[in-house]
């Protein structure tokens, strides 16, 4: 490419805003095509571009914590197989969670190489959490795996496609391992039309532009999220933070884990997870490419959540952590509900900065994907259903506003919870409630925003539940004088009215009849609950996000004693 390529701002602007359409066209052919809710109904997934290099130049909305993971995964394919090794048509398949931007065994990338004019000129690259991909447990990751074996297939950057061919012995390798292949391979297709969507589009580009145009404007545009990355990182306050925590629990009777970081901005935004525990038996282990993603979710919310997502961006960011840690674990330890370690990495450096910049980075949240797996027998058919999800929980209160209430964590990012309709149609269980869990905790200046409670009645012969709910012994942290929030669990209640509470279970029988009762988190408050404004608390009692008696006991208010509600001033007063 000559040095002496310049491009005017607004062909550079046209070009920019291609590569996103082409990145949101990905996305979208992705989830009208795949076969499992969790793709398209939770949107589980993720979906973009990278140069030839593997630089990420566009990623479409969905899960946070695959932040990174594309590029990574495209390194690793180019250190394996080199340019010479790439054909255009190939398709790699990548799910290692030790290297190459995996994260655990379910989470499966397609990486496309794409080549104009003769020249490998970028990858399309998609990565979509599959229902199942085999192991000892229906739904493939389990809350007490001991080792990464018993998760599932593993994938380890081989060829799906070899120049358009699809490889049918392998095909037919998953179709005998997993419990659902019908499923299974119709989000493998998805997933494979998800890349030629985005192949073709940059073709469209290329031809509309020029190759050497369009090159040359793809390395603009990593500068200029760099330099727009670096102007934020001007305005934070030199120094060094840090926050320690700890993690429940392995779920296999260990823990709890103490995690801590020492954040230091300075040319850079160095994170050091250096006196983290060890990795563990159980499966929470984080691998390092997650904790990377970790880091940048965190870097975008503290700089500028609109921030092009590319790797310009993530230039100035910088990660530490000794090999073997529960961050940073190595093969074979499990993996496979990884999310509980790594999202605790993204709040350490949320806790460690918060003070930095309230306006943008609220109180702890209820942080846990608290993933759910309920499998049986559906009573209409005797077909086998397989129900995995994500819940919603409550948000951290800020220095300007109350929390969100019943919103996915920070690691899921755009996802969605199933709809009501979509989980009786399709698994045969009756959604009985869905509410926000009025319990103590969050109280605050900004009162903490509150998770829900929702119940699963089983109506076949039987249910097996599995599921981790992390933060179910460490509630969401408070700030500035604000109360912690409320723990995370699960509720089993059984057919003699007995009760079973706990943060994780795995292939717990139900009966039918028998009730899963899922709950999650209020967030942490803001600030000194005195200083509430008692207008807001009497609001807060009228639409009941409060009782009486937290009105009485955290805000110092008797509603007996109050008059009629007054109108609520603006935020501004």
């Amino acid at each position: 490419m000559s040095t002496r390529t310049r491009i005017d701002p607004f062909t550079l602007e046209i070009i920019k805003n291609e590569l996103i359409a082409a990145g949101d066209e990905m996305f979208h052919a992705l989830q009208r095509a795949a076969m499992s809710p969790i793709i398209y109904e939770v949107l589980d997934y993720a979906a973009g571009l990278t140069d030839a290099r593997g630089d990420l130049l566009t990623q479409g909305n969905g899960v946070a914590d695959f932040i990174g993971a594309l590029s990574f995964g495209v390194t690793h394919v180019l250190d394996k197989f080199g340019r010479e090794r790439l054909a255009s048509g190939d398709v790699v398949i990548l799910n290692d969670p030790y290297v190459g931007g995996g994260t655990h065994l379910s989470d499966v990338a397609l990486i496309m190489p794409v080549f104009h004019e003769g020249e490998l000129v970028a990858f399309a690259v998609d990565k979509a959490h599959w229902t199942e991909v085999g192991g000892k447990d229906p739904g493939s990751w389990t809350t007490d795996a001991t080792d990464v074996f018993q998760e599932g297939l593993q994938f380890p950057g081989i060829k799906l496609f070899n120049a358009g061919r699809p490889d049918e012995g392998l095909l037919e390798l998953i179709r005998a391992n997993v419990r659902t292949p019908d499923a299974t391979l119709g989000d493998l297709y998805a997933c494979v039309g998800a890349l030629r969507v985005g192949e073709r589009a940059l073709h469209r580009i290329f031809r509309k532009f020029g190759k050497e145009t369009v090159l040359h404007a793809m390395q603009e545009l990593l500068g200029e999220g760099e330099r727009r990355a670096r102007l934020e990182l001007e305005r934070l306050p030199r120094g060094t933070y840090e926050a320690t925590d700890f993690i429940d629990d392995d779920g296999v009777g260990n823990g709890p884990f103490e995690v801590r970081v020492k954040v230091t901005i300075d040319d850079s935004f160095l994170c050091d997870f250096t006196g983290t525990s060890a990795q563990v038996p159980g499966p929470i282990n984080c691998g390092r490419t997650g904790l990377h993603s970790a880091v940048r979710q965190a870097w975008k919310a503290l700089t500028d959540p609109q921030l092009p997502t590319n790797e310009g961006v993530f230039r100035p960011v910088r990660v530490v952590c000794p090999p073997g840690t529960i961050f940073t674990a190595d093969r074979p330890s499990p993996v496979s509900t990884y999310w509980e370690t790594m999202q605790y990495a993204t709040d350490l450096v949320w806790k460690a900065l918060a003070h930095l910049a309230p306006r943008r980075l609220t109180a702890g949240h209820f942080l846990s994907v608290c993933g759910t797996i309920i499998h049986g027998i559906h009573p209409d058919d005797g077909t086998p259903y397989l129900l995995v999800e994500p819940q919603a929980g409550g948000w951290g209160a800020g220095a300007e506003k109350d929390g969100e209430n019943g919103l996915v964590c920070a690691g899921d990012g755009e996802t969605y919870m199933i709809p009501v309709e979509i989980c009786e149609a399709r698994y045969g269980l009756r959604v009985e409630q869905v509410a926000l869990d009025i319990v103590d905790g969050g109280a605050g200046e900004r009162r903490g925003g509150r998770g829900l409670v929702r119940d699963y009645r089983v109506t076949s012969a039987w249910a097996k539940v599995t599921a981790t709910f992390g933060r179910h012994r460490f509630p969401p942290w408070g700030l500035n004088g604000g109360q912690q929030g409320s723990p995370n669990y699960l509720e089993l209640v059984h057919e003699d009215g007995s009760r079973t509470a706990m943060g994780k279970c795995a292939r717990h029988l139900l009966k039918r009849g028998e009730l899963c009762r899922l709950h999650t988190g209020t967030g942490g408050g803001y600030g000194d609950p005195a200083r509430r404004i008692r207008e807001r608390v009497l609001d807060d009692l009228r639409c009941g996000y409060i009782t009486e008696e937290q009105a009485r006991r955290d805000y110092g208010l008797d509603p007996a004693h109050e008059p009629a509600t007054r109108a609520l001033p603006s935020e501004e007063g």
